[in-house]
């Protein structure tokens, strides 16, 4: 699932920022993008997120904002302003009077005079980051709280259409033998071979036919997958990973039940049902 979220703690002279966006993945990453410094706490962070998050993409950034004194100190690149010095003499051999640089001149030269780094403890600062951190989290998981409810709402809808698809078919399964036995006895009337609906063989063709296309089972099965996706879709456990397997046993039901069938109308409602269900798997993708 996607979420977002945004933490700020200070720590003396020094405002840590954590945010937290995550992206739709079967699996579970963690990316922390984050200044050297704290590359030493970068594993307590990853940590801290698997502990909430077991599927999607989720980009950890952190940015140090230090206070205007803590930036005052600057510092000159020693061997750009010696080199624009050598330069300028070799200009002035060359013309044969001196140019010398000016102010200006090595202000223009990129780099030549930048803020002085400061490094940071990770250990004296890690308290800042683990309340931001914190903050970031609570905001992250409200939001994919709500899209996860989202979520199970529109699967509950599809779900309740695959069970009316369901009642359809459970509707219109008894009478298959008995169209069997119509559709037989037509088709030996076409060829003039009329055959009485107590003959022994047909009869035994139609028993045949009857235990052959028996869909029971699978519609028996069905309703307890159905049973099971609603519970865990009500349950206080991550179950994205449980719903994906249960959606290839609904798949695997309904594909038996279209090559056992022999009735149109049947078959009309498996490619409906398999077509739903193709859309509550995408769903189910997203769901943690």
């Amino acid at each position: 699932m996607t979420g977002f979220g945004r933490g700020t703690a200070v720590n003396d002279a020094t405002q840590v920022t954590v945010e937290l966006s995550a992206v739709n993945r079967k699996q579970a990453e963690v990316v922390v993008s984050a200044p050297r410094d704290l590359a030493e706490v970068e594993p307590r962070i990853r940590q801290t997120i698997l502990q909430e998050v077991s599927r999607g993409r989720v980009q950890v950034s952190i940015a140090l904002t230090r206070a205007a004194l803590a930036e005052a100190a600057l510092r000159v690149d020693d061997v750009l302003a010696l080199a624009l010095e050598a330069e300028f003499r070799r200009v002035s051999a060359l013309l044969g009077r001196d140019v010398l640089p000016q102010v200006a001149d090595f202000m223009n030269v990129p780099g030549l005079l930048r803020g002085a780094e400061k490094s940071v403890e990770a250990e004296s600062i890690w308290p800042a980051v683990e309340e931001a951190l914190f903050l970031a989290r609570a905001e992250f998981l409200k939001a994919r709280e709500q899209e996860g409810a989202a979520l199970a709402a529109d699967l509950l809808g599809r779900l309740g259409l695959l069970a009316a698809e369901l009642d359809l078919v459970r509707e219109r399964a008894p009478g298959r033998a008995a169209r069997q036995a119509e559709l037989l006895q037509k088709r030996l009337t076409e060829l003039a071979c009329p055959v009485d609906l107590g003959d022994e063989r047909l009869v035994k063709e139609l028993a045949i036919f009857a235990d052959r296309c028996d869909i029971s089972e699978e519609m028996t099965r069905l309703e307890a997958h159905y049973m099971a996706f609603r519970n865990y879709l009500g349950g206080a456990d991550a179950a994205g990973r449980a719903l994906d397997f249960l959606c290839q046993e609904i798949h695997r039901e309904w594909n038996t039940i279209g090559s056992k069938a022999a009735d149109s109308d049947i078959a009309q409602s498996v490619v409906r049902a398999k077509t739903e269900l193709e859309k509550i798997r995408e769903q189910v993708q997203n769901l943690e």
